[in-house]
């Protein structure tokens, strides 16, 4: 209880445990009026180690009588004086709604800084796998044979399973999946995949709509992952650089001040300029990289938003989706289907080998890694992270594990790829390698029942 007032004709909020509880009707409904006084109860043995009310006991008009009597300031004027201005200082204490909006504000504000402060210096940390990304992306003026898109990938992957897994994020609590959405994933990723191969049968190709919706929350999505990262590329004042807005727009988005970050500033309008330039009139083979870098920070984002919640959903999940690749590219044309004749930035794309003399025409002129084969592992590798935290591994770390298990099942599937020139459900190898290496390192660490039955508290 932080503060019990009784003064004339002022209710004064009383907050609990700092949760902002008022209870102000409760007291209300307690009141004796003696002598132009609003008496409230007394607390008896007031206040413990633990914050926590022992007694409440209303007092009676007599006892408030008598008390006021005891305590009557009106003898002592220099009281009186003192007692008036404390009581208008209590009274113009009082919070106002809008003060109490804005102070909220800040207070998020405050909490967004000391998060992109946290994201900076875990970019900082992870600044070398950072580096080895970028200069993936000269690789293509190195070579477009098999070996180099075959490193490209392999790289890539790896590497954003590793950067996604170890990343800061803005969000409070992320997005839990429940195990009656991990069991209805499947039947909801074959419907959508099922009418946009009938859409494409039939003559429309909802390719344009499709890759605009993308490309919108890609733009996003490099705005949220661009700040940390230029944050460790740009001078100091980048962080901490303000930019004045017009009254109107402050007004119409809320905001505190007159004025918005500017390292927000900066990284939306890259987003959207890496927008424009994957819509420009330009063949998608001198744009591939546009593509990927708008798929490379959707992959970013969704590892950061999304927590399978305990490890038997996520089992449930990966199962699910293992089942579902393994039928769509295996048991129809589909899959390869829809991952050709559908342009959108939901996939990594390298310029395929040159053709062999005499050989025919290739049909889509890249090699492609489908992005759910690194979003859909590497939410279990994050969530791996989470069992690092709470069961303490002695032997081997649970996300170390599960990334060289990952790195291992897709250089697996780049083997039996090569071998049989023919696509390759990449999950049909990464899904049993992630699981598998969380069981084996349970067992190592003799925390397998304690893996099996892990499940994430939730927030309060």
């Amino acid at each position: 209880v932080e503060s019990i007032i009784r003064c004339k004709q002022i209710r004064v909020p009383i907050m609990i445990g700092g949760k902002g509880a008022f209870i102000l009707s409760i007291l209300s409904a307690w009141t004796v009026t003696t002598h132009g006084f609003t008496p409230y109860p007394l607390i008896r043995n007031q206040v413990g180690r633990t914050n926590k009310i022992r007694t409440l006991a209303p007092i009676s008009r007599k006892d408030a009588s008598s008390k006021d009597e005891a305590e009557e300031p009106s003898t002592n004027p220099f009281m009186a004086l003192f007692s008036n201005i404390g009581q208008k200082a209590l009274a113009s204490k009082v919070e106002t709604e809008g003060e109490r909006s804005v102070r909220l504000k800040r207070e998020e504000l405050e909490r967004l800084e000391g998060k992109e402060v946290e994201r900076a210096e875990r970019v900082k940390q992870d600044s070398l796998p950072y580096l080895f990304l970028l200069a993936l992306q000269f690789l293509p003026l190195v070579g477009t044979e098999r070996v180099e898109s075959v490193a490209y990938f392999f790289g890539v992957a790896v590497t954003t399973v590793y950067l996604g897994g170890r990343q800061v994020t803005l969000v409070e609590e992320e997005e839990r999946v429940s195990s009656e959405s991990a069991l209805f994933a499947p039947v909801a990723a074959s419907i959508s995949i099922g009418i946009l191969y009938l859409l494409i049968n039939s003559g429309i190709n909802p390719a344009a709509l499709y890759a605009a919706g993308v490309t919108l929350f890609g733009g996003l999505a490099i705005s949220d992952i661009g700040v940390p990262i230029l944050r460790n590329v740009l001078p100091e004042g980048f962080a901490s650089g303000k930019v004045k807005v017009p009254k109107k727009v402050s007004d119409s988005f809320g905001l505190v001040d007159e004025e918005l970050p500017l390292d927000g500033l900066v990284t939306l309008l890259l987003g959207l300029s890496i927008t424009a330039a994957y819509w420009s009139p330009f063949a998608m083979e001198q744009k591939f990289l546009v593509s990927n870098f708008i798929a490379w920070a959707l992959a970013m984002t969704s590892l950061g938003a999304i927590s399978l919640g305990s490890f038997q959903t996520a089992a449930i999940l990966l199962a699910g989706l293992f089942a579902y690749d393994i039928f769509w590219v295996f048991g129809t044309p589909v899959m390869m289907t829809v991952a050709t004749k559908v342009e959108a930035p939901v996939k990594f794309l390298y310029t395929a080998p040159p053709l062999l003399e005499g050989a025919e025409p290739r049909e889509y002129p890249f090699s492609v890694l489908g992005l759910g084969d690194v979003v859909i592992p590497g939410l279990f590798v994050r969530f791996m992270t989470k069992l690092d935290a709470a069961l303490q591994p002695q032997t081997i770390g649970y996300f170390n594990g599960a990334t060289a298990a990952y790195a291992l099942g897709l250089s697996a599937c780049f083997v039996v790829n090569e071998i049989t020139h023919s696509g390759q459900p990449a999950l049909l190898y990464l899904d049993p390698a992630c699981i598998g290496s969380a069981l084996a390192v349970g067992a190592l660490n003799g925390q397998l029942a304690d893996v099996w039955n892990f499940e994430e508290p939730e927030n309060e």
